[in-house]
């Protein structure tokens, strides 16, 4: 007990020392996260990914989130990121119309069909749902605030700002033979409000929610939101919803179209991040583009239900539920989750753009859905995800084995080469074996600069292998980036280690870059090695970092590398050491 009052006491005396700050602390376990929130001056919420993790979200002090950052059974520690809408003339339609995004992808043709989403769960996670709105009253289910909604007299979950009853409506307004009709008119919509009315929202509050979608058991959760920060507790929410059998379909964003930039969630592998295109078939001038980018589908001037009426708007915002109608309409039609996700892809619409700008294409529910409902089971079959972390010569390959059929496992991996040279260039990469159908990645580390490159992933069991489609991904050219590098000469070599250092010579508009070292073995250059010194570099100053593990007696071949926070490299001139004699 005398223990106990003395740490309140130091913990009172640093309070008025010290501001405590909004902290997100991932941890390992139920009972870690007991620990964290006894050292909060306040706590927010706490979520609980299951096998995952636990998440505790609060206010710390810096000397607590110091002490944690250091601590084994601590994931991460990391600040709120500020996620936004992606996403006006108000139209007051005279008769119920079908916008053009729901006949471009080929939802009004399945609706003619009786293919109208009946029995699909799709979750809007955005601003909530207009709870009395004409259109969308027949399909309401079961909602869930995060946020209050502000001067709102119906649900709690009520929609405060347009946005999520816009989208809600592109995914499964009824037709009802007024306004407009969504791509699943017979869907069930569930509203998670989690974003405010002046249109944004914290990424733990946006994670939080998608966790309760998960736990309900829905086939689809849409998200019309976006940042460009890699918030780890949204990558804890992604992965525990995809691991749940959840849809993750989410917004690439809006920007002055540049490789690279699709935002987040949409950017990590287990979402389907969609695109924007306009009624000519061209990439909306929004729509941001990257490796990451699955699909696109109509996003530039879409009518659609607003509060107490009818708007029409642009953004990936409104690409994103015609993606997760057309999800749901599969569902609906017997497709299991990871092969609905495989048939909106395999039968996507080439419309001749570069893959970093259309993904797989345009969506076709004709094809997607076939000439009959019902899509039955998954056999053995694998798909080709993107690729993500294309950097100057490293890239993290994606893929996803949708079913194992009568194989009880499979070793799984992909093949890639530099594109229109597959027979020179052609390499593989094993990921590991999976017993049980999911996501499954591999770095390769051995690319050329600036070079555009081919995968495909495979599943092998005994005799039988199958292979996904092929996708694309560029590396870096390092000489684009506003900061540079200088190797130095190594010092302290010993037998089994050496010293690498480094300088760092530009910064420019950078605030901060990862400093880090490449070396292998000279004349072996796929043997690979990264070592990341301790601290980032916010000024020109000198870094080192030890490689251990060498051969004696051997040449190495070293090169100091500078990566900034939105993935660009530069590096220094090689240099070259020999190990001492063991």
């Amino acid at each position: 007990m005398g223990v106990a009052v003395t740490g309140a006491g130091v913990v009172g005396q640093a309070s008025a020392e010290q501001s405590a700050e909004r902290r997100i602390i991932g941890v390992d376990s139920r009972h870690e996260a007991a620990q964290v929130k006894r050292r909060a001056e306040r706590v927010v919420r706490e979520i609980d990914f299951g096998d995952i993790g636990h998440v505790v979200v609060g206010d710390f002090r810096p000397d607590v989130e110091l002490e944690f950052e250091s601590r084994s059974k601590v994931r991460y520690v990391e600040p709120e990121s500020e996620m936004k809408l992606l996403g006006g003339e108000t139209v007051q339609p005279e008769s119920q119309s079908v916008p053009w995004g729901i006949d471009r992808i080929g939802a009004a043709a399945l609706h003619e069909r009786g293919v109208t989403g009946a029995g699909a769960h799709i979750a809007v996670i955005d601003s909530g749902i207009d709870s009395d709105h004409p259109d969308l009253l027949p399909n309401l289910g079961e909602g869930y605030a995060m946020v209050p909604c502000d001067e709102c007299d119906g649900e709690d979950w009520d929609d405060d700002h347009d946005h999520g009853t816009h989208v809600a409506g592109i995914a499964a307004a009824a037709s009802n033979g007024e306004g407009v009709v969504g791509v699943a008119p017979d869907a069930t919509l569930h509203a998670v409000k989690a974003v405010s009315a002046d249109g944004h929202g914290d990424s733990s509050t946006i994670a939080d929610g998608l966790r309760w979608v998960a736990d309900q058991g829905y086939d689809v959760a849409s998200m019309s939101i976006g940042s460009t920060s890699e918030s780890e507790v949204l990558r804890d929410a992604v992965t525990y919803a995809y691991e749940k059998g959840v849809l993750v379909v989410a917004a690439a964003g809006n920007e002055e179209p540049d490789e690279h930039t699709v935002h987040y969630p949409a950017a990590f592998p287990e979402a389907i991040a969609v695109g924007a295109i306009d009624e000519e078939d061209d990439l909306a001038d929004f729509s941001l583009t990257g490796e990451a980018l699955e699909l696109v589908a109509p996003g530039d001037d879409i009518q659609s239900t607003v509060i107490d009426g009818y708007a029409t708007y642009s953004g990936t915002s409104m690409a994103t539920p015609h993606v997760s109608g057309a999800a749901a309409l599969l569902v609906s039609s017997g497709y299991q989750k990871a092969k609905a996700r495989e048939r909106l892809c395999t039968t996507a619409v080439d419309l001749g753009l570069d893959a970093d700008e259309q993904g797989d294409g345009l969506v076709d529910l004709q094809a997607a859905v076939g000439d009959a409902p019902g899509g039955g089971s998954v056999g053995f079959d694998v798909s080709t995800r993107g690729a993500i972390d294309a950097r100057s010569r490293t890239a993290t390959l994606n893929g996803e084995l949708l079913g194992l059929g009568d194989h009880s496992s499979a070793t799984v991996g992909f093949e890639y080469w530099v594109a229109d040279d597959r027979e020179a260039t052609a390499k593989t990469v094993e990921s590991g074996d999976e017993s049980s159908p999911g996501m499954f990645s591999a770095e390769v580390s051995d690319l050329a600069i600036d070079t555009s490159y081919v995968f495909v992933a495979f599943a092998q069991a005994g005799d039988d292998e199958v292979r996904g489609g092929q996708r694309e991904f560029t590396t870096d050219d390092p000489t684009e980036a506003p900061f540079s590098v200088v190797t130095d000469e190594p010092t302290d070599i010993e037998d089994d280690e050496a010293e690498l250092r480094g300088r760092v010579t530009e910064l420019n508009d950078v605030a901060e870059v990862e400093a880090c070292f490449e070396f292998w073995p000279k004349g072996d250059d796929d043997n690979r090695s990264r070592v990341v010194a301790d601290d980032d570099v916010d000024e020109l100053e000198e870094f080192h970092e030890d490689a251990e593990d060498l051969d004696p007696a051997t040449t190495y071949v070293a090169v100091a590398v500078a990566v900034s926070a939105d993935g660009r490299e530069a590096y220094g001139d090689t240099v070259e050491f020999t190990t001492l004699f063991d």
